[in-house]
């Protein structure tokens, strides 16, 4: 593990991207409790989120009406995938669950999150809301706290947030849920149609 964030940290452009893509790869493939994958998986997300000159522009785009969700990388068996979003000044998302694990690391600005639990079939907060400054990395999980609410700490900024799930987050069954409990089922999709280019070698000097 340790070799492998070093060559993260070596790196930039969608080359870093590509080596986080590698390493989340081999994470996947290892039969890991949750608890090891979302404390190995921050590791290889804080290296990535340490620069903020990988992400390719097209990613980065806010939208005046609402957060933008980017795809960036699919793993091929939907074992996990990366995306980045995007939080246009004061733009915030419902209350919501994930259903599968999750990291969130904070590229540029600064996001709000609060926790909440079901609780009698109502929800209820759960602790105060966490500031996550740039570099900062959270995490969720059905196992250790499912339902939150994020938002842009900054009502005159975007912030950039890139986060990993452990499934192909844009096709998953997930829900929003109102303060006493009520659900609406949702399927996120994303906000591109195209991904980044992240196999071209050709401008890195690695061809012989």
């Amino acid at each position: 593990m340790t070799a492998h964030l070093s060559s993260i940290e070596a790196q930039s452009g969608t080359a870093r991207l590509r080596q986080v893509v590698g390493a989340f790869s081999r994470l996947s493939r290892l039969s890991k409790s949750v608890q090891e994958t979302l404390a190995e998986g921050s590791a290889i997300l804080a290296h990535l989120v340490a620069k903020d000159d990988w992400l390719p522009d097209a990613f980065a785009q806010p939208d005046p009406e609402r957060y933008r969700q980017y795809l960036l990388h699919c793993d091929s068996e939907e074992r996990f995938s990366l995306v980045s979003f995007v939080w246009g000044p004061g733009q915030a998302t419902p209350i919501h669950n994930h259903t599968v694990w999750g990291l969130v690391g904070v590229l540029r600005g600064a996001e709000l999150a609060q926790r909440y639990v079901r609780d009698g079939g109502g929800l209820h907060i759960d602790g105060d809301e966490a500031v996550l400054r740039t570099g900062a990395i959270d995490a969720v999980s059905p196992q250790t706290g499912d339902i939150h609410r994020v938002r842009n700490a900054y009502d005159d900024r975007v912030s950039i947030s890139i986060h990993v799930y452990g499934a192909n987050i844009g096709a998953v069954r997930r829900a929003t849920f109102q303060p006493d409990g009520a659900e609406k089922p949702f399927i996120s999709g994303y906000s591109n149609a195209s991904l980044p280019n992240i196999w071209d070698r050709s401008k890195e000097g690695q061809l012989r």
